[in-house]
């Protein structure tokens, strides 16, 4: 099994899910936002998923500082903000797979864990 989390180190949550696979001997590919931004194709996997409501971060610095915390797009608009600023964006987000996950979401990653 291998995983792959999305997010800044900086981020709590991000080193929350670091930590969580990496205590149970999975191997995690870490993509920092701070040094890549992700791919278009890569975020609309997860914005299909859960759509804007879900992923972008209301209470996020980054949000407020571009003047966004008001603002409602639709899923295609926050997508191509994301790409540009993937700090807008609930963190970490986490993949295995064809299994997604979002923030800190402890009972899915367990569930993957099992089975």
């Amino acid at each position: 099994m291998e995983v792959q989390i999305f997010g800044v180190k900086n981020d709590a949550n991000t080193r929350k899910a670091l930590r969580f696979f990496k205590e149970r001997r999975v191997k995690v590919h870490f993509v920092d936002f701070k040094q890549r931004a992700p791919s278009k194709g890569e975020l609309n996997r997860f914005f299909q998923r859960f759509g804007e409501e879900h992923l972008i971060d209301r209470d996020a610095k980054r949000l407020s500082v571009l003047g966004l915390q008001a603002a409602y797009y639709g899923n295609d608009r926050w997508l191509a903000i994301a790409c540009e600023e993937p700090r807008i964006l609930r963190m970490p987000l986490v993949r295995n797979g064809n299994q997604l996950a979002v923030g800190h979401d402890e009972v899915s990653w367990k569930n993957w864990l099992v089975g």
